[in-house]
């Protein structure tokens, strides 16, 4: 078999591969269908009736800005970090807005404290959010999976994790919009501590929900 045969063979019945949108792009495909479905769950369950005076609290905006632009940039972040040639620094991108809606939360619990105490922590016990946050996040989660799927991740732990963190963040952020009663140690913990306790949980399970089917080669 001479060199020409071989190169025939070997690029005979290769399936064309569909070049991989940026991250960016699929970001946008991420909203695309994120953005309505949390709008129809706000819709169903109604705008909370203080929300014109939440909105007119600095630190409610700060935080859910926060909550809001974290879930952007974990969602980046993953969708790069399925891509050769990823960088450990990209993850700052999604670290600083995710410090600022932990430290916008902290200070609003130490002001909570100042003012009320121990009984500031009353709240946390009465109001339980993680299946509202899981149910606002079950379908970004899904839909982002699908798109992080579409390329390579070489440390499936923190593509997960990162996924997990953006479901959580921005299903928070649609959560604070019709769920009342959210006090700054509520934010802290259901919230804050859900997207941090779903994103560990998530990364440790990457490999399992980022692995791909073996696929047996032509004989």
């Amino acid at each position: 078999m001479n060199t020409d045969q071989l190169i025939q063979e070997l690029s005979s019945g290769l399936t064309p591969v569909k070049r991989l949108h940026s991250p960016g792009r699929r970001l946008v495909q991420w909203l695309a269908v994120s953005v309505p479905v949390l709008a129809a769950i706000t819709w169903f369950f109604g705008f909370r009736p203080d929300l014109a005076q939440c909105l007119a609290d600095n630190r409610f905006v700060i935080q859910n800005l926060a909550a809001l632009v974290t879930g952007l940039a974990a969602a980046w972040t993953a969708l790069a970090s399925s891509v050769p040639g990823f960088r450990s620094r990209t993850l700052t991108v999604a670290v600083v807005p995710a410090l600022l809606w932990l430290a916008s939360a902290g200070e609003g619990c130490w002001a909570e404290w100042q003012a009320n105490g121990w009984s500031s922590l009353d709240s946390v016990l009465h109001q339980k959010c993680l299946p509202e946050i899981v149910g606002s996040g079950l379908v970004p989660a899904l839909v982002l999976m699908v798109l992080v799927r579409r390329g390579l991740a070489l440390n499936p732990g923190l593509t997960a994790g990162l996924a997990a963190l953006a479901a959580a963040a921005i299903g928070s952020a649609a959560l604070s919009l019709f769920h009342d009663g959210d006090t700054a140690w509520v934010t802290l913990t259901w919230h804050v501590g859900s997207a941090a306790g779903l994103s560990a949980l998530a990364s440790a399970f990457g490999s399992r929900l980022l692995s791909r089917p073996a696929r047996s080669l032509p004989a």
